[in-house]
């Protein structure tokens, strides 16, 4: 019986996120039913100030082509400006930033040391009410032509958090970095635009375009835990701020090749969901600015264990229910299975509908090992709960994958 109950709580975690998925597939379907349509976004009369804000700690060796993809941006110059937090660096990354002609502020801290505290420390330097929109962008990432003129797009965009479509620069790298390519697609095409189209924030990552006025109101940059997007997307919930998913503004993040590389990385952003839903899941519960279906949503996405994790969970579950036979065992295998289904059911529609989809399901031979790995990345994420320190992960120069999508890419991208 203690094993059911056991089994049944995992069950019910793993299953949140299926349930989101059915209230918002089942409130669109009634909107589309009634024909309330949902209302477009409206042009903005003035094109909006934007500030393109990029921490950077020893990037002189990606920071170069950031920086030329924002050059690059088909955006009114001036109403467009871009500076480098270059942040307790020991090498070149001012330099390569003044080269650029980029303004470049230099922060030397080395007991407040990491990407959130030098944003914090940054927007403390500059008069940020002269801008509508603060994007924070990674050092290693590349923004399509497009990316602000999409943003800019928002409707009250000075009052809401924006996020764009994080792709994969590198996705040719190796089964690994296809892998998260596909994973990518899954996340920002059809999970987001799903809590899109019944209004449900999107969570939050890199290239997130943070409103003003929204920042005014949460106090500033508060945003401190292992990973730091998480925590914006949890206060900007509580406050109820929307956090609306742009699909069609892409940058591109360069995924780790190796699963040595990838693992301080992963370990980072379990860690720092774990710490997010300690510190800020009673004030999702108790606040009065969301509704019933967005604190579950939340609560969903706070738990959920990632892809993989999820589907070596569900395995070692449902095999210790085979073995052992508690009451409702054959219910509780099912229940199991759904969620490991759901995401299945995405990454099929995402191969399917991406380039060279024969190359992204060979890479799909790889999961066994990664879902073994990233087990132990999971549970070796357990000794950061305790641990402020925000660990970076490893870059390389890309050598396979252009930068920018292809033709093919770019029609997909509904």
């Amino acid at each position: 019986m203690l094993l059911s109950v056991a089994l049944g709580c995992l069950a019910l975690l793993m299953l949140l996120p299926t349930l989101s998925d059915i209230v918002a597939a089942a409130r669109v379907a009634a909107r589309v039913a009634f024909r309330r349509a949902a209302t477009p976004g409206a042009t903005p009369d003035v094109t909006p100030r934007l500030l393109v804000l990029i921490p950077a700690h020893d990037e002189e060796t990606l920071l170069g082509p950031c920086l030329a993809s924002v050059a690059a941006l088909r955006y009114p110059a001036d109403r467009l400006s871009v500076i480098v937090v270059a942040d307790n660096c020991t090498d070149a990354t001012a330099t390569v930033a003044r080269a650029a002609a980029v303004q470049c502020l230099e922060r030397h801290d080395t007991e407040r040391r990491g990407k959130p505290w030098a944003i914090a420390w940054a927007l403390g330097q500059i008069p940020v009410d002269d801008w509508d929109s603060v994007i924070v962008l990674d050092a290693d990432s590349l923004v399509d032509p497009d990316f602000a003129a999409a943003l800019s797009r928002v409707d009250g965009l000075r009052q809401s958090v924006a996020q764009g479509y994080i792709d994969v620069s590198n996705r040719g790298d190796t089964a690994l970095t296809r892998m998260a390519w596909v994973w990518s697609a899954v996340r920002f095409r059809y999970i987001n635009g799903l809590k899109n189209r019944c209004g449900l924030n999107v969570p939050l990552g890199d290239g997130v375009a943070i409103g003003t006025d929204a920042l005014r109101r949460a106090g500033g940059w508060t945003a401190f835990a292992l990973s730091e997007t998480w925590e914006l997307y949890a206060t900007m919930t509580v406050l109820g701020i929307r956090c609306v998913g742009v699909t069609s503004a892409h940058l591109y993040a360069q995924e780790a090749r190796a699963l040595r590389q990838s693992a301080s990385q992963r370990r980072r952003w379990t860690a720092g969901r774990m710490q997010v839903l300690l510190r800020h899941g009673r004030a999702l519960l108790a606040s009065a600015h969301i509704g019933a279906h967005q604190r579950l949503d939340i609560l969903a996405e706070l738990t959920a264990l990632g892809p993989a994790a999820q589907l070596g969970t569900a395995t070692l579950a449902i095999l210790l229910d085979a073995v052992a036979r508690p009451p409702g065992w054959g219910w509780l295998a099912v229940a199991l299975a759904i969620p490991v289904c759901r995401v299945a059911v995405y990454a099929i529609l995402a191969v399917a509908r991406g380039p060279e989809p024969l190359r992204s399901a060979l890479a799909f031979t790889y999961l066994p090992i990664y879902t073994v790995w990233r087990l132990a990345v999971q549970v070796g994420s357990l000794r950061l709960l305790g641990n402020g320190a925000w660990i970076r992960t490893a870059r390389h120069r890309s050598t396979t994958d252009a930068a920018l999508p292809t033709e093919q890419e770019d029609g997909d991208r509904s």
